[in-house]
C-alpha cells in the first residue's frame, strides 16, 4: 500500500489549525512548541495566519511567535543571528530547521557545495552533514544523492516552503518573466514550423518538377527510338529491293548471252 506523505502532513497540520481556533495565553504557547516538534509538518503558514497565534506579538510570550515564523521562512542561519528573540531548539525542533534550511538552499541551486551547507547548517564534519542529508531524503523533503566524488549534492526535488505576503510580487515578477520567455520560445517555434513548411512545399514543388522533366525526358527518347526505327525499316527496304532488281538484271543479261550463242 502505498502512503501519501502530503495527505498525512495536511491532516496533521489540520489538526493543529483546528486547536488554534480555540487556544488561548498559554495554550497558544505549547501549540507552537508541539507543531514545531511534530515529525512530518514542515509548512506552517495556516497556522501562523490564526489570530489567536498573532495575538503574542504584543504579550512576553512573543519568542514563540517568532520562532513559527523562522520555521515558516527562515534558516538555521537566520536562528543563530537571532537566538535572543527566539526559543531555544531542542534536537528534533534544530533538525527540523536544518532540514528545511537544505530545502530553502535546494530553491536556489541544484548542486550544493558541501562547503555551503556546512557554513549554513553550521555542522563541523562531512559526516555528520551527510547523515542528516539522508535524513531530509528519508524524510521526503528532498530527493537527490550525495556526490562524494565532488563533494556536492545533488537536488532532484523539494518540497515547497511557506511565502512571505511580501515575496508575492517577487513570484508574480518571476512568472511574468517566465511567461514572455515561454511566449519568446513559442513565437520562434511558430517561425521555425513556417520556415520548415515553406522549405517542404518548395521541396515537394521540385520534386514535381523533376518526375514532370523525366516524363517529358522519357516520352522524347521514345520518339526518337521510334523514329531511328522506321528509318532503318525504309533502309533495309530500299536495299531490298535495289538487290532484287539487280538480281534480275543478272538474269536476264544472262538469258540474252544464251540467245546469241544459240543463234
Amino acid at each position: 500500500m502505498v502512503v501519501d506523505k502530503s495527505s498525512l502532513t495536511g491532516n496533521v497540520l489540520e489538526q493543529f489549525v483546528i486547536l488554534a481556533k480555540s487556544a488561548k495565553g498559554a495554550a497558544c504557547t505549547e501549540l507552537i512548541k508541539q507543531v514545531l516538534e511534530a515529525p512530518g509538518v514542515y509548512v506552517f503558514g495556516e497556522l501562523l495566519d490564526m489570530p489567536s497565534l498573532q495575538e503574542l506579538a504584543n504579550t512576553a510570550d512573543k519568542k514563540y511567535l517568532n520562532t513559527l515564523e523562522l520555521f515558516s521562512f527562515g534558516t538555521y542561519k537566520d536562528y543563530l543571528a537571532n537566538q535572543k528573540d527566539l526559543l531555544e531548539l531542542s534536537p528534533a525542533q534544530r533538525k527540523k530547521l536544518q532540514h528545511l534550511t537544505i530545502v530553502t538552499l535546494a530553491t536556489k541551486s541544484k548542486c550544493i557545495p558541501y562547503n555551503t551547507l556546512l557554513v549554513e547548517l553550521d555542522i563541523k564534519n562531512v559526516r555528520d552533514l551527510e547523515d542528516l542529508i539522508i535524513e531530509a531524503i528519508y524524510a521526503d523533503i528532498i530527493h537527490g544523492k550525495l556526490d562524494q566524488k565532488n563533494s556536492q549534492l545533488e537536488v532532484d526535488y523539494a518540497i515547497g516552503r511557506d511565502i512571505r505576503a511580501e515575496d508575492i510580487n517577487v513570484i508574480v515578477n518571476c512568472l511574468q518573466d517566465w511567461c514572455s520567455s515561454c511566449e519568446g520560445v513559442l513565437s520562434c517555434v511558430e517561425s521555425q514550423i513556417h520556415r520548415a513548411n515553406m522549405e517542404k512545399t518548395r521541396s515537394m514543388q521540385r520534386k514535381s518538377d523533376i518526375e514532370n522533366e523525366i516524363v517529358n525526358i522519357k516520352k522524347t527518347l521514345k520518339t526518337q527510338l521510334q523514329e531511328r526505327s522506321d528509318g532503318t525499316d525504309e533502309v533495309m527496304a530500299t536495299d531490298t529491293r535495289e538487290a532484287a532488281s539487280s538480281g534480275d538484271k543478272g538474269k536476264k543479261s544472262q538469258k540474252m548471252k544464251g540467245l546469241k550463242i544459240l543463234r
